[in-house]
């Protein structure tokens, strides 16, 4: 590996294959699995630490306390303002199925509806009533046209509104019963949210509710409960257990699982003292505090036997098939089944029309080499998977400008308004074929926005959404609960191809829906074959593939920039960012974009910002923190940044651009909502890209590493990575022997239920 000489600024070009010199830092906070338990503002834990199912990184205690609370009432926030849109809009589609067909049945060891899951996520959302929402019907674009939707710039508001503000009688009554538990009477207002009226109530029949306010730990309610019951109190009781069991439950969602085989749950119920695990399990199904599930397990295809008699057959046939029993909580159950019976739909609704077949063939000749094999694939399947880097963004553009030109109303979504332009950098973006500029300038939308009713086709008189084919860019950053609004909000006889890399990290909510269809093999798999361009692309497809190779950089396009500690690290990325990079490589310090592995430590996002912020643009931050020309992160929901620069602030709060979108985050949550932007982590700015990526892999973050998370943080970059490099040996280990954490799901074996395996 080339190093940088300690006597210049300038790192030289090289390759990542061998050591950094010196040692890793000895102190300060470990980036990366110190915070890993706590989950910020934008939905990325604290380190980008996921964890395994039964194991302490997945059923960790929240950072948080009931000390951690604030008296003013939770404001509506945008991720729950989307919600109640999607909710109103799952309502109509419900109530026009149950007009054509009548109820719809959920699928095995479920009953129920669309309409319960609902139900099922007011119950566990935070316990806040959603806000009213109407819509307005669209005017409708006749059929076999593709409309033209407004291209001038929609300014966005983080919204102000707040829930009904519980009654003030309900609010001092919580903070009465809160006080005589030992409890700060500040988490008032977050508990009758939580609990809504009859909280106090609620409280003192079961202390360990307060388990219900995000942030509490299992330590907290205990004490709590003891003060209110006294002797009373023990450990067996069952309100205990029901309530660790929600937690557990809640914890494991906040690291992917949608479910917890039933042996880890009841082996962290045994290491918080539960004395009968089984049983705690038992009371909160009998209470429907959780569900429970057997899935049949995979078994090994059968090899070759000689024939055997009836009888032997017989009694094979009557062996019971190996099963694992699953724990999971109502909200993420039925998003699963939902999003199962969802697809199904779609994958058995596209209508056979020789006619619109010839003029797909006729498309699919006319479009480049690469895109051609996608095209004919959604020509006769409702449900298409496509996977690739980011030059296969060329394929799926050009499949929405031959349906476009064929008449469909065509339209794609991704997960960032700025992954919105679908051409892709180097060559590959020049095989599109003409016209697919203005098919990126007007049909292109966030997910958020396509739900929610920002922007996109509208909805038909149905509510279901008013187009005939949708793809979804970035699609391994679906969460189930999303995944599945977006698939019941198709129209029957639409299609739906899911385009992404399955190389990068995961979504910030519970599933991995991508990964999930991808090893359920029940619709077409499209892999592109255009390869990244440049010696970025060729470092990043090698870690793809578990190899860290050693890449030609005759243009400075990989830079290792080796480091001892912390404090050296630091002191690199600003010199990187605001010299180096510009005077050698001619990218502006506003393209580049730092990467680390988590927010705390020495050398995490918030030690990076403010070193940066520094040097880049001083100042007191007089708007709360922020300055006026200030890079900043928005993230209105969790698992969504959008990065942009600070505007101004006045009574309305805080004015950032974002993307050339106008943004006004509230006073009250700039504070949630909004970080400095310099350096982000990989789960922050997946789903974007920036002509120069500096990613900063401190000693201390060597336990963190793994091959999606090089993946999605090399990936960054389209023509230039420096990488300061302190983590030894340990990178091309995680390339080579870490893969992604493993997440417990159960939407493979609802697939396979449903649709036989695609040959």
């Amino acid at each position: 590996m080339s190093t940088e000489p300690e006597t210049t600024e300038e790192a030289e070009p090289g390759a990542l294959g061998a050591a950094a010199e010196g040692d890793a830092p000895g102190a300060g906070e470990a980036t990366g699995t110190g915070e890993a338990s706590s989950t910020s503002a934008d939905g990325d834990a604290e380190g980008d630490v996921e964890g395994e199912p039964g194991s302490a990184e997945v059923l960790t205690e929240g950072t948080g306390g009931p000390g951690a609370g604030t008296e003013k009432a939770a404001q509506l926030s945008e991720a729950e303002a989307e919600l109640a849109a999607q909710r109103l809009e799952r309502e109509r589609i419900e109530r026009r199925k149950a007009e054509k067909r009548g109820p719809i049945a959920a699928g095995a060891g479920l009953s129920g509806t669309a309409a319960e899951l609902l139900a099922a996520v007011r119950a566990v959302e935070s316990g806040e009533k959603p806000v009213a929402t109407s819509f307005r019907e669209p005017e409708q674009a006749p059929r076999g046209t593709a409309p033209e939707p407004a291209r001038h710039p929609r300014p966005v508001s983080a919204p102000a509104a707040s829930a009904p503000a519980p009654a003030p009688r309900t609010v001092e009554a919580v903070r009465a019963v809160l006080t005589g538990g030992g409890a700060p009477d500040g988490l008032a207002p977050q508990v009758v949210a939580a609990l809504g009226e009859g909280a106090d109530g609620q409280l003192r029949e079961d202390p360990w509710q307060l388990l219900r306010v995000a942030g509490v730990r299992p330590e907290q309610a205990d004490g709590f409960a003891r003060a209110l019951l006294g002797a009373e109190c023990g450990p067996d009781d069952e309100r205990r257990g029901r309530a660790l069991i929600v937690w557990l439950l809640e914890q494991a969602a906040l690291a992917g699982h949608t479910a917890l085989d039933a042996p880890a749950l009841t082996t962290a119920l045994a290491q918080r003292a539960v004395p009968d695990p089984d049983e705690a399990v038992q009371s909160a199904l009998a209470e429907g505090e959780a569900l429970v599930f057997q899935d049949a397990l995979e078994t090994a295809a059968p090899v070759a036997a000689p024939a055997r008699d009836d009888a032997e057959e017989s009694a094979e046939e009557g062996e019971e098939r190996p099963v694992r029993v699953l724990v999971g909580l109502e909200r993420y159950a039925l998003a699963e089944e939902s999003l199962a019976d969802g697809l199904a739909r779609v994958m058995n609704s596209v209508p056979k029309d020789e006619g619109a077949a010839a003029g797909w063939e006729q498309a699919a000749a006319s479009a480049g080499r690469s895109a051609a094999e996608l095209i004919r694939t959604v020509a006769g399947h409702g449900l298409v998977l496509h996977t690739g880097g980011d030059a296969s963004r060329a394929e799926a553009a050009a499949l929405l400008h031959a349906a476009r030109g064929l008449g469909l109303r065509a339209w794609a979504a991704t997960h960032t308004a700025g992954g919105r332009d679908l051409r892709p950098s180097g060559p590959a973006g020049h095989d599109l074929p003409d016209g697919p500029e203005g098919v990126m300038d007007t049909a292109v939308v966030t997910v958020a926005d396509l739900l929610s009713g920002a922007e996109g086709p509208g909805r038909d008189a149905d509510g279901a959404l008013d187009l005939d084919l949708l793809v979804v860019l970035d699609a391994p950053q679906l969460d189930v609960e999303t995944a599945a609004v977006l698939a019941e909000s198709l129209p029957d006889g639409a299609r739906l191809v899911l385009s992404g890399d399955p190389g990068v990290l995961w979504s910030a909510g519970p599933g991995r829906v991508f990964a999930d269809l991808l090893a359920a093999r029940v619709c077409p798999q499209i892999a592109s074959r255009t390869p990244d361009p440049g010696p970025v692309g060729e470092l990043v497809s090698g870690v793809g593939i578990g190899e860290l190779n050693q890449v030609e950089a005759p243009g400075k396009e990989v830079v290792i920039v080796p480091v001892r500690d912390a404090g050296e690290a630091v002191l690199r990325t600003v010199q990187l960012v605001a010299d180096s990079v510009p005077r050698a490589i001619g990218i502006p310090a506003e393209q580049t974009q730092v990467i680390t592995p988590g927010h705390g430590g020495a050398v995490g996002t918030r030690a990076l910002n403010t070193a940066l912020k520094e040097r880049l643009n001083p100042g007191p931050g007089r708007f709360g923190g922020f300055d006026p020309g200030d890079r900043i992160a928005y993230s209105p929901a969790p698992g969504r940044t959008m990065p942009g620069h600070v505007v101004k602030a006045d009574a309305d709060g805080l004015h950032l651009d974002c993307s050339g979108a106008p943004v006004v985050v509230p006073k009250e949550r700039v504070e949630q909502s909004v970080r400095l932007g310099w350096a982000l982590t990989a789960h922050q700015a997946v789903g974007l890209r920036w002509p120069a990526a500096v990613v900063v892999l401190p000693g201390d973050a060597a336990a963190a590493l793994t091959r999606p998370w090089v993946y999605t943080a090399f990936g960054r970059a389209e023509r230039h990575l420096s990488v300061v490099h302190g983590v030894e040996q340990a990178l091309q280990r995680a390339v080579a022997e870490v893969p992604q954490k493993s997440r417990t799901t159960r939407l493979p074996a609802l697939l396979k239920a449903q649709v036989p395996t695609a040959s």
